[in-house]
């Protein structure tokens, strides 16, 4: 009897570690997660300076991993930089990649290369959780029908998102194309030109609005909150703002669970602290700084549960987690909220000039951390980095190469291994782009307003050209552009190969 038993616990143990070499052979590509935030600014986070507010979480990502001091999104503006980390080109070369209404059609072309095609092609499971806003359908999107193309037709296997903004209509999840939850009795419109009779706005039905709007968004009410555009329908389907921040990371965990046996890719991207800023009430007040303070706790909550998940299912130490915003910080940006007279010494943009939309610094330098526990030294690094460099570097990481005219194998330096980071990048802030090399940037002449009144943004426009070192001047205070006429000539000239014949507006300008 005891040697049938001992013979059944051998062969138990010859079937379990057969599982675990079969799991783990499965998992010796790492897993990938990126981590995408909405508007945070470079001074938002404790491990990039700021005391105004606690990001534990995040912070300990940071302290375990890489963080970055240059480190760029493509944009200062969303769509633009969700274009450029997805498919590894600039944005602005492609005249579309605009900030988009929730009824764009598909900004990406399904025989592009993507950051979750080129995982997909190495046997990685790929997902997508969180705010999509690249646009959906070829035109006019009926969304009573399944949705296509999106997210599942450039590379993701599922996903599950919201179509643009939470500042925007259609204010309903979609899973894999179809919207959750929709009543067939009751189907949804939407129009951005026009509403549609009888509805109320924020124009016609004040008393409905539990937040006021400052500019921008006064068209359909959804939860009390006015919205950019018009919805009519899909009651049952509308999402709860205060539950946003819950039900993604739940759809994130379970992601993870789901595949965690076999190597995956995940984009999730989280909606703080863009507005509408509505923390659940588990946050609310408790930053101190009003909802957008609140909103950024509520975040380094989320990215605490998802780590904790990830450790919990025996994947951490096979993960690489970037963790990145889409372009830099806005305190107004629409409503009525506060956040500007509550933000008190709190400096979102981190000492950095400019903000979200703006051609300086805070426009597009943002936090950028890299973690892999075990994996990555930990330290800080000074290397010139941006997203688009994700997909080659990445590529290398699964397996694979991409040849990409953008973006940069860049892995060693995200993996704390190198400090050689790109020699060159062309930031963009709606249409315009500027050129940094070195520690150098170079802004060239645009017309339009030095400021953007309504969000109290400086944008970086000039009628003359702008030359600063970052090195010495990361606040931007001191113009070289006539006192170093030498550098700017050659910062102008390099620029101009970058941008090719296709940009004509920098080569009709003279250097005085």
């Amino acid at each position: 009897m005891a040697f049938i038993l001992a013979g059944l616990i051998l062969t138990g143990c010859k079937k379990e570690k057969k599982e675990n070499t079969s799991v783990a052979q499965a998992q010796q590509k790492p897993n990938v997660v990126i981590l995408y935030m909405d508007d945070l600014g470079y001074g938002d986070l404790g491990c990039y300076g700021a005391t105004g507010l606690q990001t534990p979480n995040i912070d300990k990502l940071a302290e375990g991993g890489v963080r970055f001091t240059n480190g760029y999104a493509a944009s200062a503006t969303c769509t633009p930089s969700r274009y450029a980390i997805l498919t590894g080109m600039y944005p602005w070369r492609n005249k579309d990649a605009k900030i988009l209404p929730g009824t764009a059609p598909l900004l990406i072309s399904t025989t592009q290369k993507t950051l979750p095609k080129m995982f997909r092609s190495q046997g990685y499971a790929t997902g997508i959780v969180g705010k999509w806003h690249l646009g959906l359908g070829t035109g006019h999107v009926n969304w009573n029908e399944h949705i296509f193309p999106g997210p599942n037709e450039v590379g993701f296997e599922s996903s599950y998102i919201m179509a643009a903004t939470q500042d925007r209509v259609p204010t309903v999840y979609i899973k894999d194309g179809d919207v959750v939850g929709l009543d067939p009795e009751d189907p949804i419109e939407v129009d951005y030109n026009k509403n549609f009779e009888g509805e109320p706005t924020a124009i016609s039905n004040p008393e409905m609005l539990t937040m006021t709007w400052h500019h921008g968004h006064n068209n359909s009410i959804v939860n009390g909150i006015p919205r950019i555009g018009y919805m009519k329908g899909g009651e049952a389907a509308k999402w709860k703002d205060v539950e946003m921040a819950d039900h993604f990371l739940d759809k994130a965990k379970n992601y993870v669970k789901e595949h965690k046996d076999k190597p995956f890719f995940l984009y999730y991207a989280l909606q703080q602290p863009h507005v509408p800023r509505t923390p659940h009430p588990r946050f609310a007040g408790r930053s101190g700084l009003g909802p957008r303070g609140d909103v950024i706790l509520e975040a380094d909550w989320v990215v605490g549960e998802f780590v904790k998940t990830l450790e919990k299912e025996g994947l951490l130490e096979n993960t690489l987690l970037v963790f990145t915003s889409d372009n830099g910080p806005v305190l107004n940006d629409g409503y009525n909220d506060n956040t500007v007279e509550k933000t008190g010494n709190h400096d979102p943009k981190g000492g950095l000039r400019g903000g979200k939309y703006s051609l300086f610094e805070a426009g597009t330098r943002v936090p950028f951390i890299t973690y892999w526990k075990g994996k990555i030294q930990p330290g800080v690094s000074d290397a010139l980095v941006c997203q688009l460099d994700l997909l080659a570097s990445l590529a290398g990481l699964a397996g694979t190469e991409e040849n990409t005219t953008d973006s940069k194998d860049l892995l060693s330096v995200f993996l704390g291994q190198s400090n050689e980071g790109r020699e060159s990048l062309v930031i963009e802030a709606s249409s315009r782009t500027a050129f940094r090399k070195g520690n150098w940037l170079m802004i060239p002449p645009y017309n339009g307003p030095a400021v953007n009144k309504l969000v109290n943004i400086e944008l970086g426009n000039s009628s003359a050209f702008q030359l600063y070192n970052l090195k010495d001047d990361m606040s931007q205070q001191n113009n070289f552009a006539e006192e170093n006429l030498e550098k700017l000539e050659e910062m102008v000239k390099d620029f101009e190969v970058v941008r090719g014949k296709d940009y004509n507006e920098i080569q009709q300008l003279e250097l005085k």
